[in-house]
């Protein structure tokens, strides 16, 4: 019974994924081409975050109350819409446009993770986000692949076959994904004051701290997605010419390769013998080593390297983190909390890309990098408060 669901969500997460891993190599390049600065670039991402900001809650409320699954088709619907008209901008406000039209709508990650804890018991809730990393594997194995790959052939290719995946994603939504129960407040608790739901949230001495982590890991982690296309581009050459979509698309593949190892097999042995707690200071820890290593070296060896640490830390802190979160928080709080995880993160997407672009922009390099370590290093520290 828990079997099915969990994997028609991987394949739905799996199909999301690829289709967001395929844009992500080429969109600083597609804006940059339109006449976009890297600040201009990070804007661009903190249009999308702000809309998330906006969206996330109401949505994670909103699939609380009617169900998981016509939330997500909704969610999808959006992606699909912005990734076509992303696909026929010529001029750079209509980016911005795909953009915030898949902003308002983004909420498939997080009604996904509302699902699997809808199916999933508590004891089991960390290996079964595990899938999640997985699906984030895979497509960043393949997806960055194919953008290179494609993108020889024009910048538009890539983009309408995300479109084309998105598409899919929403058929195998409505075929193929068995609809859960709602789960409105009980009475006495509906409604009242969302602002001071999540203020309480944030109140729960062991839930606020590891929210902060949250935050912290999102932030880091954002600053990485957002700057590494052009801090790759400016600092490492291939074939006497800078790395362009072809050469940061395999980058992202190696480390998609790297997450799989970890969390399609690793995860689950990794939790028995260290615990979630302990995961979530490892994952810290490796993501600053693997900043610090990045920001400190000008080969492609060495590059590798900082990259797998980065990636290991993120395959082991994100499931963890998240599980430990959910396991706090009552049913029918599930997809709120959840919801303003997402919040969370758009914060970390608005602020994150624009001090990223910033620093980029003026090439301190190395200083964006080493930031991002510092970053993790306060996610390490609010560890002793989160126990």
């Amino acid at each position: 019974m828990k079997k099915s669901p969990l994997f028609s969500i991987f394949l739905i997460v799996l199909v999301d994924i690829l289709g967001l891993t395929i844009i992500l190599p080429l969109l600083p390049f597609y804006a940059e081409s339109l006449g976009a600065s890297p600040s201009t670039v990070g804007l661009l991402v903190s249009a999308y975050a702000i809309c998330q900001l906006l969206a996330g809650p109401p949505l994670g409320q909103l699939s609380d109350r009617v169900g998981r699954r016509p939330v997500l088709l909704i969610s999808q619907i959006g992606t699909c819409i912005g990734f076509l008209i992303l696909g026929f901008a010529r001029v750079l406000w209509l980016v911005f446009l795909a953009r915030i039209i898949d902003g308002l709508t983004a909420g498939n990650l997080t009604v996904a993770q509302a699902y699997i804890s809808d199916v999933t018991e508590p004891q089991h809730r960390a290996k079964a986000f595990g899938i999640i990393g997985v699906a984030f594997g895979l497509g960043f194995l393949v997806g960055p692949a194919v953008s290179g790959f494609l993108a020889q052939f024009g910048n538009q290719y890539p983009i309408f076959a995300a479109a084309g995946l998105s598409f899919t994603s929403i058929m195998a939504t409505y075929f193929l994904l068995p609809a859960t129960a709602a789960h409105p407040a009980p009475q006495g608790h509906e409604e009242g004051s969302r602002w001071k739901a999540y203020v309480d949230v944030f109140k729960d001495v062991h839930l606020g701290p590891m929210l902060w982590q949250f935050f912290a890991f999102t932030f880091a982690f954002s600053m990485f997605i957002s700057g590494f296309a052009l801090f790759a581009e400016r600092r490492f050459m291939h074939n006497a010419a800078p790395f362009g979509v072809k050469e940061v698309g395999y980058l992202f593949a190696f480390s998609g390769l790297v997450g799989i190892l970890i969390q399609g097999g690793g995860i689950g042995p990794l939790i028995k013998t260290f615990g979630e707690s302990r995961l979530v200071q490892m994952g810290f820890a490796t993501m600053a080593g693997g900043f610090l290593v990045m920001g400190s070296v000008y080969y492609i060896p060495y590059l590798l390297l900082a990259i797998a640490l980065l990636t290991f830390g993120n395959a082991i802190l994100r499931p963890s983190l998240t599980s430990l979160i959910t396991n706090r928080v009552a049913r029918h709080r599930q997809g709120m909390v959840i919801g303003l995880m997402q919040s969370l993160m758009s914060i970390s997407q608005i602020v994150a890309p624009v001090f990223t672009g910033i620093l980029i922009e003026n090439h301190f390099l190395s200083t964006w990098a080493w930031a991002a370590g510092a970053v993790c290093g306060i996610g390490l520290s609010l560890i002793a408060i989160a126990k």
